[in-house]
């Protein structure tokens, strides 16, 4: 699903939904963190197994980026991101995308406009997945098939509230696992330029793998992409990428400032 103004890419995007992060109720100082792992719920559980607490103390994070697709390089660069989802950056050797809430801007080296939103939400949400499944206008519900390739998980469906994002008709069927609650996969829909039936034709699946810690924090550094049936689950793989040489950073030491001649789309 595209959505990063609000929860989903819809990655495409880019489903893309809110950036409202989940509030205490003000009667506790208690994180979710702190909460006893029993009390949690689904999507509660992941977001602790990610260490959401320790990310989202941190403004900024910035990682290099290879995106490969049927066999082609995608984008060769580098993100910058909000760790709250607010706001990104995405060099792609000399083209730059900016995105600051809803709007967009791209450099002029950048010719063909027409990806320029759904790369700057879509990838950038897919990455902060596992941070955004408490976003306002979120939905969940069990899940009927919990194995996927013959392998059991922890499994659930994510939808949005009506109006929710760029969106709403994306879903989400996430696969957590067994004994880490680690996200290890999340077949999609994207509704982005097409509509709900046409999408659920084609529907795909990212995988998460190789987590390693960065400053204590679990991240994959590496996703997989696949074409996804319920009945037969991943089929073939459509693509991957590989993340790399990760780097949080606190408070201004990002400049997410729009240069003069970026144009927004």
């Amino acid at each position: 699903m595209i959505k990063m103004p609000k929860l989903s890419i819809s990655l495409l995007t880019l489903s893309i939904t809110g950036f409202l992060m989940s509030c205490g109720s003000g009667q506790s100082t208690e994180s979710k963190d702190e909460t006893p792992e029993e009390q949690l719920d689904y999507p509660s559980l992941i977001e602790k197994a990610h260490s959401k607490t320790e990310f989202l103390g941190n403004e900024s994070i910035s990682f290099d980026f290879l995106l490969m697709f049927r066999g082609s390089v995608r984008i060769d660069g580098s993100m910058t991101l909000a760790t709250n989802s607010s706001k990104g950056i995405l060099n792609k050797g000399d083209d730059k995308i900016i995105y600051d809430g809803s709007q967009v801007f791209y450099s002029p080296s950048i010719e063909d406009s027409s990806k320029v939103r759904f790369d700057a939400y879509t990838w950038s949400y897919f990455f902060l997945f596992p941070y955004k499944l408490n976003d306002e206008g979120t939905v969940w519900n069990d899940y009927p098939n919990d194995s996927l390739n013959n392998e059991l998980y922890k499994a659930q469906k994510l939808t949005f509230e009506s109006g929710t994002g760029d969106a709403p008709d994306d879903w989400y069927i996430t696969f957590a696992h067994l004994e880490s609650n680690l996200l290890h996969a999340a077949a999609y829909i994207v509704t982005y330029s097409k509509d709900k039936d046409a999408a659920e034709e084609d529907p795909h699946a990212i995988v998460y793998k190789d987590y390693k810690e960065v400053d204590g924090i679990s991240i994959a550094h590496s996703w997989e992409f696949y074409g996804w049936r319920d009945s037969l689950g991943l089929t073939d793989q459509l693509g991957s990428a590989t993340l790399s040489n990760f780097k949080f950073h606190k408070n201004g030491e990002v400049d997410y400032s729009v240069p003069q001649d970026f144009k927004e789309i």
